[in-house]
């Protein structure tokens, strides 16, 4: 049987096939600590729990739901976006709930892109923009992040890949940014915003942010919805996995323009038959959480964070300590190759895996990124198991 044509070039997830491996390296014994993957080891509010519990007994609970979500969610994501990034949505218009954001992105895809559209990816960036952009059809176009510029896009650059208009009426591009972005931990700032907006309304280019991590490590969360004119121009995905401990659950959301959420939902109504009721129920629970419940879980991220840095130091990687998120991204030292080099040694060396920077693209490949979901003592661990490993300065080719 021969697979379509659309999945040339599309690989298996990277974590896909390292945690295949790694589930490999314990049967053997090796018992590995995992510094590589963001998915959040702390558990919901507990309000957040007995809402879905609740909800679930109820015998109407279980049946199809709105392909719009729940006019719950919808308004208690209206109020989470008008309380912390003071963007005022229509609940019944401009929000379009959903199964994860990472199915966001797809249907967006699939929505606006035509064979041979012009897809502006950031390097490094989510490899998930590069496969579902390629999956619709797009040309894929890099725009290269620097650490010298801040990782943030150089404008110039960007004009010089932006295709001629040749169609009236019809976005010349489309562009993914993600702030704060991941995997580099870059905070935006309000005049980057304000200069991306201006630079997508000359271009008529129809730009897709990805702001999932806007609450962790960060006391000013910022939306893109935020700048004046914004909405003509832009798509905002944002997610519950990372700020309300939620991974498991599936739920994100899609806000913008009238017009722009009935375009996704045409596609999005033919992939899925809504999500289950108890689920948006405690959602919406969940985006009514005060001020302390982010505190609280920043205290704990900030801690770990301060011994991932000590891990680093011991490795001779370079790093800023102002990321946001729930990474740190590193550079490795020359003398260890790249970051897959220096990822390879500190597996199969300490049994500890921390993710190459070249996953995220070639931009990426002399630097490493360690999550911060995991617990203190584990990173603690690590950071004896990597002293106890006398080869760690002698680096490996790949």
């Amino acid at each position: 049987m021969q697979t379509s044509n659309r999945l040339e070039g599309i690989g298996e997830y990277y974590f896909s096939t390292k945690l295949r491996e790694i589930d490999d390296l314990n049967k053997q014994g090796k018992n590995i600590i995992s510094l590589g993957i963001g998915s959040p080891d702390l558990p919901p509010h507990h309000s957040v729990i007995e809402t879905l519990s609740l909800e679930a007994e109820k015998a109407n609970s279980h049946g199809y739901q709105s392909y719009k979500g729940s006019p719950v969610l919808r308004k208690a994501i209206a109020g989470w976006y008008q309380k912390w990034y003071n963007v005022s949505l229509n609940p019944d218009t401009e929000i379009l709930p959903l199964i994860g954001s990472k199915e966001g992105i797809m249907h967006i895809c699939m929505t606006y892109i035509n064979d041979g559209d012009t897809v502006l990816l950031p390097n490094p960036g989510y490899p998930t923009y590069r496969s579902a952009a390629r999956l619709a059809g797009g040309k894929l176009v890099d725009y290269h992040l620097e650490a010298g510029k801040n990782w943030f896009p150089d404008f110039e650059e960007l004009s010089g890949l932006v295709p001629p208009s040749t169609v009236t009426g019809r976005q010349r591009a489309i562009l993914f940014v993600n702030y704060p972005h991941m995997p580099t931990g870059q905070l935006p700032t309000k005049s980057f915003f304000d200069q991306l907006i201006s630079f997508a309304r000359e271009y008529e280019l129809l730009v897709i942010h990805d702001n999932p991590y806007s609450f962790i490590l960060n006391e000013n969360p910022m939306s893109l919805l935020s700048v004046p004119g914004a909405r003509d121009h832009v798509i905002e995905l944002n997610s519950m996995s990372k700020s309300q401990n939620m991974a498991g659950w599936r739920v994100g959301m899609m806000v913008g323009a009238k017009e722009r959420i009935n375009e996704v939902l045409r596609f999005k109504s033919n992939m899925d038959s809504g999500m289950f009721l108890p689920v948006q129920l405690a959602a919406a629970k969940a985006l009514e959480l005060p001020l302390e419940w982010y505190r609280e879980l920043n205290e704990v991220y900030k801690k770990r964070r301060t011994r991932v840095f000590e891990l680093l130091d011991l490795l001779r990687c370079e790093y800023s300590r102002d990321q946001a998120g729930l990474f740190v991204w590193a550079k490795v030292p020359a003398s260890e190759g790249n970051g897959y080099a220096l990822s390879d040694q500190v597996l199969y060396g300490a049994n500890v895996f921390i993710t190459p920077g070249g996953i995220f693209g070639d931009a990426g490949d002399s630097y490493v990124r360690i999550s911060l979901c995991c617990p203190e003592e584990k990173i603690t661990e690590s950071i004896e198991r990597i002293k106890q490993f006398s080869g760690i300065k002698k680096p490996l080719h790949v």
